[in-house]
C-alpha cells in the first residue's frame, strides 16, 4: 500500500510560483518513477512530468521550460516547481506512482492562477 499526500497548491498570479510537493509512504519511495498530473475544469486528466528512480526526467511540452520535476529520496519527497504560471495552469494537480502494477494516486491539489 502507498500513500501520496500532495501539498503547496493555491492562488498565484499570472507570471508567479509555486512549488507543490508529494510526500510518499508505505514502499521504498527510491526505486519508483514518479510523476504530476493535472485535470483542468471540464478536461482530461493530462501528464505534467514524470521522474525516474535515478532521477531522468520527462516533461509535457507545454510544461518545458516552466516546470521542474525534483526528488530527494532521503524524504520520500517529489516537487514541482512552476515558475511563469499562466491562467491556463489553473487544474487539480496530483501525484502519481506505479508499485508493482498497481497506480497510486494522491488527493490533489488545487493550483489557480488569476489576477
Amino acid at each position: 500500500q502507498v500513500q501520496l499526500v500532495e501539498s503547496g497548491g493555491g492562488l498565484v498570479q499570472p507570471g508567479g510560483s509555486l512549488r507543490l510537493s508529494c510526500a510518499a509512504s508505505g514502499s521504498i519511495f527510491s526505486i519508483y518513477a514518479m510523476g504530476w498530473y493535472r485535470q483542468a475544469p471540464g478536461k482530461e486528466r493530462e501528464l505534467v512530468a514524470t521522474i525516474g528512480n535515478t532521477g531522468g526526467t520527462n516533461y509535457s511540452g507545454s510544461m518545458k521550460g516552466r516546470f521542474t520535476i525534483s526528488r530527494d529520496n532521503a524524504k520520500n519527497t517529489v516537487y514541482l516547481q512552476m515558475n511563469s504560471l499562466k491562467p491556463e495552469d489553473t487544474a487539480v494537480y496530483y501525484c502519481y506512482t506505479v508499485v508493482l502494477g498497481s497506480p497510486y494516486w494522491g488527493q490533489g491539489t488545487q493550483v489557480t492562477v488569476s489576477s
